[in-house]
């Protein structure tokens, strides 16, 4: 799924991320960063991540072509097909 981070508190680990789709919100597992390339987020930064019991986990970066980037080049230097 994607989404964006609502808000993030990286002495405690808690924040909320909002999904793309419908704006439901959603809480960090307390694993959520855990095998990602984050250590910290920050408001408004684009996610996607997975939902497991309700919360949102596995937290990783997306690609350009993941979050449906309008006009994106591949490597290639061709224009993404729509």
């Amino acid at each position: 799924m994607q989404g964006v981070i609502k808000a993030y508190d990286p002495t405690t680990g808690l924040g909320v991320v909002v999904r793309d789709t419908d704006l439901a919100e959603f809480d960090l597992a307390a694993d959520a960063l855990e095998g990602s390339v984050f250590r910290m987020l920050r408001q408004g930064q684009r996610v996607l991540f997975d939902l497991d019991e309700g919360q949102a986990t596995r937290l990783r970066l997306g690609s350009e072509v993941d979050m449906g980037t309008p006009s994106f080049l591949t490597a290639a230097g061709d224009p993404e097909p729509a």
